[in-house]
C-alpha cells in the first residue's frame, strides 16, 4: 500500500479523476467535499460512483471553511494533501467577491493550518493560470514577476500561493503550486465553454460567443494535467516550487467552435456579444519548468481530447 492522499474537492471534474487514478496506484485516498450548488449535486454523485466501491477510499462531506470539524474528522495518518476545492470561476468571482475570498483563501489556510497541525509535509495546491492576467509576456514563464490578476478568483489563487509561502517558511511544508490552464475533458464542469458549447451544438440552440473569437487559450486535457500532478505529489527535490500545467499550444475561441461542431458533426449557430469583464485574450503556459521537475508532458492535442470529450458526451451527459 502506497501512502494515504486527501484530496479536496475530490468529487469534482479534476479531483475526482485524479483520485481514481491514486486508487488504481494503490494509494488510499479520502475526499473532501462539500458538494456545493454552484452545479447539479448529481453530477459530482456519478463522478464517485466507482470510488465508492472501492476498499481504500473514504469521501468526508465537508465544507474546507469549517477548521474545526476539519480538524476533529482529519486527525491523522495522511502523508500528502492535494488541495484542489475551491470557489470556482472568473465570472461568479466577479459576482460574489467576497465569497470567493472566504472560500478560497481562507479555506486554503484551513488547509495549511491542518497540514501543519497533523504533521503533514507535503501539499500540493491547484492553483491557476489567471494569475497572470493581463501579462503581455508570451508564453507565461512562472519566473515573471509582473502578475496583474483582473479577477478576485484570479487574485484569491495567488494569495494562496503567496500563504503556501509562509507555511512552507515557517513548518517545513513542501508546498507545490500548480498554475492549471483551461483544463477539459470528461467530467468537465457543465459551466465551463467546452462542454457548454457542446450542449447546445447537439441541441441545436444558439452559442453566444463574446467577442470577436480571436481570443486564445492554452487547453489542457485533463488527462496530461493528471499525470502532472500525480508527479508533483512524488516531488521531493525543493520546498516550494511554482509550476505551470499547460499545453504550451493555444487555439482561438473561433477554431475551438469550429473543432467542437467538426467533431460533434453539427453546424454551431453564433451570437456574437461584447468581451465579458475578467476575460483575458491570451492564456499560454512555458512548461519547460514541468518538463524539468515534473518530467511533464502534454501529449493530448486539442482534436484529439475533443474527440475523446465526445466519447464521454454521448454516453454520460445529464441533460
Amino acid at each position: 500500500m502506497k501512502k494515504h492522499v486527501l484530496v479536496t474537492g475530490g468529487a469534482g471534474f479534476i479531483g475526482s479523476t485524479l483520485a481514481e487514478e491514486l486508487i488504481k496506484d494503490e494509494y488510499k485516498v479520502t475526499v473532501v467535499d462539500n458538494f456545493d450548488s454552484f452545479y447539479d449535486r448529481e453530477i459530482k454523485e456519478r463522478n464517485i460512483t466507482w470510488l465508492l466501491k472501492q476498499e481504500n477510499f473514504r469521501l468526508i462531506e465537508i465544507d474546507i471553511q469549517d477548521y474545526n470539524k476539519l480538524k476533529s474528522v482529519l486527525r491523522n495518518n495522511i502523508d500528502i494533501i492535494v488541495h484542489i476545492a475551491a470557489k470556482a470561476g472568473v465570472h461568479e468571482s466577479i459576482k460574489d467577491p467576497i465569497n470567493c475570498q472566504k472560500v478560497n483563501v481562507v479555506g486554503t489556510q484551513n488547509m495549511l493550518e491542518l497540514a501543519k497541525e497533523i504533521g503533514v509535509n507535503q501539499f500540493v495546491f491547484a492553483s491557476s493560470s489567471s494569475v497572470y492576467g493581463v501579462n503581455p509576456n508570451t508564453p507565461w514563464s512562472e519566473d515573471d514577476k509582473s502578475l496583474k490578476p483582473i479577477s478576485p478568483y484570479a487574485s484569491s489563487k495567488l494569495s494562496c500561493e503567496m500563504l503556501g509561502h509562509v507555511y512552507s517558511s515557517l513548518y517545513d511544508i513542501r508546498f507545490l503550486s500548480l498554475r492549471f490552464f483551461t483544463v477539459y475533458g470528461p467530467r468537465q464542469r457543465p459551466d465551463l465553454a467546452i462542454h457548454k458549447f457542446a450542449c447546445m451544438i447537439e441541441k441545436g440552440e444558439e452559442i453566444t460567443q463574446y467577442g470577436d473569437g480571436s481570443s486564445r487559450r492554452d487547453y489542457t486535457y485533463i488527462d496530461d494535467i493528471i499525470n502532472g500532478v500525480k508527479s508533483a505529489i512524488e516531488y521531493d527535490k525543493s520546498n516550494y516550487e511554482i509550476i505551470n500545467l499547460g499545453n504550451n499550444q493555444t487555439v482561438s475561441l473561433s477554431e475551438m467552435i469550429e473543432i467542437i461542431s467538426d467533431v460533434f458533426g453539427k453546424k454551431a449557430m453564433i451570437k456574437q456579444l461584447p468581451d465579458q469583464p475578467g476575460d483575458v485574450r491570451v492564456t499560454y503556459a512555458n512548461v519547460s519548468k514541468a518538463e524539468r521537475l515534473l518530467n511533464y508532458k502534454a501529449s493530448t492535442n486539442f482534436r484529439e481530447g475533443i474527440v475523446l470529450f465526445r466519447e464521454w458526451f454521448m454516453k454520460n451527459e445529464i441533460s
